[in-house]
């Protein structure tokens, strides 16, 4: 179901599921808004996190058990291959993936990991045990900074792609399926 054709006619496949497309969604708006709010309205960002720790906490769930562009074990590659993509990608020569490409593949991985901390530490922080802990809300705050950077790398990333792969990869989230072929 999952890399179901478009409809007749056209070259695309379904790569990213309603699903996928949601939390991707979710995820941006909890940071967004966490983000912009800061701590000045604690309300708003505590509820922003917590939209954004589920979004994550769902998407690692379909990593193992969605379809098969959102499992882990389609994109997410070892550590030659993503070097060799990278060499290849610097040299103009990059193969193109219908889903993510080896250094997207890790950087989905860097960012659920790098929001989840930043959640899950706000979240420690607002506990009478922990409240008020130096090291926590240093943690908290590098944490939220370091997924403020990746997802600056990020947007570059698909726009870069996007260019070089003469397709609208927002689009392609947006509606859930890429074009089939070169």
């Amino acid at each position: 179901m999952d890399a179901r054709p478009s409809p007749p006619g056209a070259a695309r496949v379904r790569v990213w599921s309603a699903a996928q497309r949601g939390l991707h969604i979710a995820l941006i708006a909890g940071v967004a808004v966490a983000w912009y709010v800061g701590e000045s309205r604690q309300r708003i960002h505590d509820t922003a996190g917590y939209v954004a720790l589920a979004a994550v906490g769902l998407r690692v769930l379909l990593g193992f058990a969605g379809g098969r562009h959102a499992r882990f074990a389609s994109f997410v590659r070892g550590p030659a291959t993503a070097l060799r993509y990278g060499r290849a990608m610097l040299a103009g020569r990059e193969q193109r993936y219908l889903g993510h490409n080896p250094l997207g593949g890790w950087m989905v991985v860097v960012l659920l990991s790098t929001t989840g901390v930043a959640c899950v530490t706000g979240v420690l922080y607002t506990t009478d045990a922990l409240w008020g802990l130096a090291w926590l809300e240093w943690l908290h705050r590098a944490a939220a900074w370091a997924v403020l950077d990746l997802a600056v790398v990020h947007v570059v990333a698909v726009i870069a792609m996007s260019v070089r792969h003469r397709e609208n990869l927002v689009a392609a989230m947006l509606s859930g399926d890429k074009r089939i072929g070169r």
